[in-house]
């Protein structure tokens, strides 16, 4: 794998001197690596990783996995376009074993979560069955621990008393 990709991977808010410092090579060298693999669409863009449990506490997440019918000639793209098009909708896969699809959904609560599964997504054509796991907790995301000894979860201590 190439290590300047692994670089933005971890931290995409070191600045070309520092990546090129750290990869022995020239700025001008990593300016053009970095606009060769945004023009191959290998770099699709650059993201703040956020943790909402501390901006946000009224906020909920999913991960949905979805049974769905394949169409003939088109496979699972175009249930998978129509599902990306939802604006809760954070991230669709293809995967395998019991489910076709994964799909992460964010809502202002539980709630609105249950009632998007309900009214937008089940009651597409092709989706034969919906199984949806709500996230209480993220640990780690995007390789970083959110999450630390030091910090409280009182959605936690209710359990531990």
């Amino acid at each position: 794998m190439d290590r300047l990709l692994t670089l933005l991977d971890e931290n995409a808010r070191l600045s070309v001197k520092q990546l090129a410092a750290m990869l022995g090579k020239t700025e001008n060298e990593i300016e053009d690596e970095i606009a060769a693999y945004e023009k191959a669409g290998i770099i699709r863009g650059y993201k703040a990783l956020i943790n909402w449990e501390k901006v946000d506490k009224n906020k909920a997440s999913a991960l949905i996995e979805l049974r769905v019918s394949p169409k003939r000639e088109r496979g699972f793209d175009e249930i998978a376009n129509k599902i990306m098009q939802f604006e809760e909708v954070e991230s669709v896969y293809l995967m395998s074993g019991g489910y076709d699809l994964a799909v992460k959904v964010h809502g202002k609560s539980m709630q609105d979560i249950a009632m998007f599964v309900m009214r937008r997504l089940s009651t597409l054509d092709s989706v034969l069955s919906t199984a949806t796991h709500f996230i209480l907790t993220r640990y780690k995301d995007g390789n970083v621990i959110l999450n630390t000894e030091d910090e409280k979860d009182e959605r936690r201590s209710v359990l531990c008393d």
